[in-house]
This record gives C-alpha cells, sequence and structure tokens, in this order.
C-alpha cells in the first residue's frame, strides 16, 4: 500500500487537524473546509479508496496507475487532474519523477511516485501565508505547480555551470574529444528538460481560461506567474542549449585548425627532405659518366648542396608560417 505522507482538513488558512484518507469526502462536504492529501507511490488499492472518497474519474485513476504519461493537464466535469515531472540529477543522472494531481471542489490530491524533493515544503510555504491559503483549493494547487517549476531551476543552474567548465577546457585543451562528448550529453539533458517543462505553460494557460467552482478569478495573476517562470526557464534553458551547441562546433574548429597545423607541418618537413633524397637518387643511379664523379671536392659540394637547399626551405617555412 502507498505511503500517507501527510492528511489533513483545511478551513479559513489554517489546518485544522490531520485524518484518516478514508474521511475525506465528509470534511470535503463542509463548507468552507478542504482536505489535502499528499501520497507516496499508491497502489492499485490506494488510488481506488481516494476514487471512493473523491469520486475520481475512471479515466484519470487509469493513467495514474500506469504512470509515464507525458505532462498534460484534463478536465473531469468539475474536477481536475494533473500530471507533473520534477527532475532529479544525481551523479550525473538526471531522471524525472512524476506527480499525479488531482484537484476538485473540497479536495487536492497528491501522488508522487519516485524520490523527489519533498512536497512537505510546500504544505509549509501555505501554512504560514493562511491569508493565501484561506483561497482554498486553487492556492494550493498554484503552490504546487510553482514548486514543481522551481524544481527545475537548480538542475539546469548546476548543467549550466558543467558546460561554462567544459567551455574553458575546449578553448585550452587538446584534443578535446571527451569535452566535446560531454557537452553532447549535457546538451541533451537539456533538451529532456525542456521537453518536460514546455507543457506547464499550456496547463498554467488553461487554468487562467477554466471557469471551476474551486478555481477563483482573483487566482489568475498566480497562475499567470507560473507562466512567466516557465518561460524565463526556458529561455534560459535554450541560451543554455545554445552555448553548448556552439561550444561544440568552436572546439570541433579548434581541432580541425590543430590538424590543419599539423599536417602543414609534416609537408614543410616532407618538402625539406625530398632535396636531399631526390639529389641522393641521382647520384645513386649506377651510371658510368655522371658529372663530379671523379672531381675530388665533389662529395662535399654535393653536401653543402643538400645543406644550404635545406637550410633554405625551412627559412622560407618558417616565414609563412608552416613550422
Amino acid at each position: 500500500m502507498g505511503r500517507v505522507v501527510a492528511s489533513a482538513v483545511y478551513a479559513a488558512g489554517k489546518k485544522l487537524r490531520d485524518i484518516p484518507i478514508d474521511q475525506g469526502r465528509e470534511w470535503a462536504k463542509e463548507p468552507g473546509h478542504f482536505v489535502w492529501i499528499g501520497l507516496e507511490e499508491p497502489d492499485a488499492q490506494t488510488l481506488a479508496t481516494l476514487q471512493a472518497q473523491f469520486n475520481l474519474h475512471e479515466l484519470a485513476i487509469e493513467d495514474a496507475l500506469e504512470r509515464h504519461s507525458r505532462t498534460k493537464l484534463e478536465t473531469f466535469g468539475d474536477a481536475l487532474f494533473i500530471v507533473t515531472y520534477s527532475p532529479v540529477r544525481e551523479n550525473g543522472v538526471l531522471v524525472f519523477i512524476e506527480t499525479h494531481i488531482f484537484a476538485g471542489k473540497g479536495y487536492v490530491v497528491t501522488c508522487r511516485n519516485g524520490h523527489s524533493a519533498s512536497y512537505a515544503q510546500v504544505r509549509q510555504r501555505c501554512e504560514a501565508r493562511p491569508l493565501l491559503l484561506d483561497h482554498g483549493e486553487d492556492f494550493v494547487l498554484y503552490a504546487l505547480l510553482d514548486f514543481v517549476t522551481e524544481c527545475y531551476h537548480p538542475v539546469a543552474e548546476a548543467i549550466h555551470q558543467e558546460i561554462e567548465v567544459l567551455e574553458r577546457q575546449v578553448l585550452s585543451r587538446h584534443p578535446p574529444e571527451d569535452d566535446i562528448r560531454q557537452l553532447h550529453q549535457l546538451r541533451r539533458e537539456l533538451l529532456r528538460l525542456g521537453r518536460y517543462l514546455a507543457p506547464m505553460v499550456e496547463i498554467s494557460e488553461e487554468l487562467q481560461r477554466l471557469t471551476f467552482p474551486f478555481i477563483d478569478k482573483n487566482m489568475r495573476p498566480y497562475f499567470r506567474d507560473v507562466q512567466i517562470h516557465v518561460n524565463r526557464q526556458m529561455e534560459d534553458l535554450a541560451g543554455a542549449r545554445d552555448i553548448a551547441g556552439q561550444t561544440i562546433e568552436i572546439g570541433m574548429l579548434l581541432e580541425s585548425a590543430r590538424q590543419s597545423i599539423t599536417q602543414r607541418k609534416f609537408a614543410a618537413w616532407a618538402a625539406i627532405l625530398a632535396l636531399p633524397t631526390a639529389i641522393a637518387g641521382i647520384y645513386g643511379m649506377n651510371f658510368q659518366y655522371m658529372p663530379e664523379l671523379n672531381w675530388h671536392y665533389g662529395y662535399f659540394a654535393v653536401l653543402g648542396v643538400i645543406g644550404g637547399g635545406c637550410c633554405g626551405l625551412f627559412a622560407i617555412f618558417k616565414r609563412s608560417g608552416w613550422l
């Protein structure tokens, strides 16, 4: 059976008491009261209990049981079902923890399927702001979505810092193959973050348009605030992806330039060595009548020609920057 992290009833912006989840319907029917239940990895039996308590739609329960749905918001009558993902990055491995949110008149239920940042922080923040908590379910919904959005920032910031370190290494290190490979991996992680975060814009926009009994129109600016935060983080992710992509391109260009320099050096030395090789090849032919064969100083003259020619070629290539 899934673990019940918290289950409490609220009224007038204050927590009244903790309750068993099987008493949720009784308290949710009380005027001005709402129930806030938090579960971790609930099983089918627990979800069936919630379905009976709050008349949750069977399709929402089916999605919650199957898991791994995309980030989305669905409406079932006067109730909402939201799927969100919180990123967790440990030892360089990025995973996404799925959370299902059921919200309706008199209740908010969260089902977290994995080990991410605890939603107890959201509960503490809400309880510390009784005037806003007095709004009820809609403020809790805003606080949950805002918390999920905040979870992306430290992960994206950590990746951004790693990209900056790799950027400096690529500019100074030879060869940069490992750095470029790691940059490509970080860029893929940024793309994954964007893919899970982007639907939150649509969810926030829809919450600003929906007319529900438990969503006050005065809460729309708060949902717009979530949308603004998501858009800002999407821009930051796009900027970090661009930096990673440009660094990869710069690294490849630098490596190509280094290879070109090396090839030029090989070509220059090959040209210098070609001169003595050619002269030695000519005088190594087995012909009887060749000039300077019988000259007493011919050997030294040939060595002088070879040395002078090699020094001249070396000076030319050095001046042109090939050596």
